[in-house]
């Protein structure tokens, strides 16, 4: 059902735009087109008990701290991802921890600084949830549009990113730190291998 519903709203909303034949009508129907999207994500999200009564920080926390990598879980980095204070989402962190989702250690290498990890209860849950069936079927629709939606959205958030001088944050492998030695991921930055699974995480450092 939502794939079709996504399907439905982007076919209106690119009409919409091919329509258009001034700059001010394009702009209200992409935000009309990023504002739907967001809507039928949000649908989707509340359709599952288990995510309905997370308030949307959590749920946002939850998820980045399933698709970060092991540079990138701390709460700075979830406040920076989320573009929020450290102190708005340092009381979402906690009702996350009390209700048992996440869990805080030390850093090995600094034991004066803290990284968050899923519980096995959240990472069974996010793992059971996304990527959500509705979005593959509707990108499998697209056939080669749907490659190339990927391309033009990713190049829209680098450039609101640009604009608006936020963290870039991006998944490991695309990143220009990220190198090859010996058939393995290495890290031109920190100067450590990768273990392959997190090669696909995002990482806060990413350039």
């Amino acid at each position: 059902m939502h794939s079709k519903v996504i399907a439905t709203a982007c076919q209106y909303s690119f009409q919409s735009i091919l329509s258009s034949d001034d700059n001010e009508g394009i702009m209200l129907t992409l935000f009309d087109l990023l504002e739907r999207l967001n809507s039928l994500q949000r649908s989707w999200l509340r359709s599952h008990e288990e995510l309905a009564a997370l308030p949307p920080v959590q749920l946002s926390a939850l998820y980045y701290l399933a698709r970060c990598n092991h540079y990138s879980n701390t709460p700075m980095a979830v406040a920076d991802y989320l573009g929020l204070t450290k102190g708005t989402v340092s009381q979402s962190l906690k009702k996350l921890e009390s209700n048992g989702l996440i869990a805080r250690m030390a850093d090995v290498k600094d034991r004066r600084s803290v990284r968050l990890q899923l519980t096995d209860k959240a990472r069974e849950l996010m793992d059971a949830l996304f990527p959500p069936a509705y979005l593959r079927e509707a990108q499998q629709a697209m056939g080669n549009d749907g490659d190339d939606l990927l391309a033009l959205l990713t190049q829209l958030l680098r450039q609101l990113q640009k604009q608006g001088d936020a963290a870039l944050f991006g998944e490991c492998h695309r990143c220009r730190y990220h190198q090859r030695r010996e058939g393995h991921g290495f890290c031109g930055l920190t100067h450590e291998p990768l273990p392959h699974a997190s090669e696909r995480l995002i990482c806060r450092e990413f350039a």
